[in-house]
């Protein structure tokens, strides 16, 4: 075949494939097997979200309209907890998702697999209890399991610092305690001689002790502005 003839042939089989490539592409499964369904209803200023069967639901406190529904496919919602414009959600197979309103448009923000969690919770939902802890002030996120604490910058899930428990000991989210801000977590240990070694206080920056030199949490861009960059 000619060039003349050969480049017609390429152009129509391009045009013919385009379809195919098209639908391949919305065929494709949404990531972590999300369904987010924003429906028409318009979104109240502060909105209230539930765990309803399978789904996070965000909904009017008064009228009970829905505003939107979360679900990810093969996995079922345990426990939810809000900050102002978030809804953080804890996942059967350990997953932590944030779903947030961007510019008036509902969206799942991030995705955070937290290690050894999806095996603590199997069989038993209840101990999803206290898992999310929100950290004052607002802006990061505590995901409290038996063998750490970790926390989150909830603009974008990045992660900021983690506390081991203690060897012999473990973290316990169904006891926390907040006082003036600051988030108690009990650590029982199996010396329960050393009663000082039971109870941690973390805060946005990590565990308060004496002398502490911190990182900051702010976004990059904020850290700069502050410096005047």
């Amino acid at each position: 075949m000619d060039r003349n003839r050969l480049a017609p042939a390429v152009v129509a089989a391009l045009v013919l494939a385009l379809p195919l490539v098209t639908a391949a592409q919305q065929a494709r499964p949404a990531p972590y097997g999300d369904r987010l369904t924003v429906l028409p209803a318009a979104a109240p200023a502060r909105p209230a979200v539930r765990v309803r069967g399978a789904a996070v639901e965000a909904y009017d406190p008064r009228s009970g309209a829905r505003s939107w529904t979360y679900r990810r496919d093969g996995r079922r919602p345990l426990a939810v907890r809000t900050a102002p414009g978030h809804a953080f959600a804890l996942w059967s197979d350990g997953m932590v998702t944030d779903t947030a309103r961007v510019l008036s448009v509902d969206a799942v923000r991030w995705h955070r697999a937290v290690p050894g969690l999806a095996d603590w919770l199997a069989g038993r939902p209840g101990r999803a209890a206290g898992v999310l802890q929100q950290l004052a002030p607002a802006g990061m996120l505590a995901v409290v399991t038996p063998e750490r604490i970790a926390a989150y910058r909830t603009a974008d899930g990045d992660l900021r610092w983690t506390l081991p428990a203690r060897r012999e000991c473990a973290f316990d989210p169904g006891r926390v305690a907040r006082v003036a801000g600051v988030l108690i977590v009990a650590q029982p240990c199996r010396d329960r001689d050393v009663w000082t070694q039971e109870l941690v206080a973390v805060d946005t920056l990590g565990r308060i002790a004496p002398g502490r030199t911190p990182l900051g949490n702010e976004l990059p861009a904020r850290v700069g502005a502050a410096r005047g960059v």
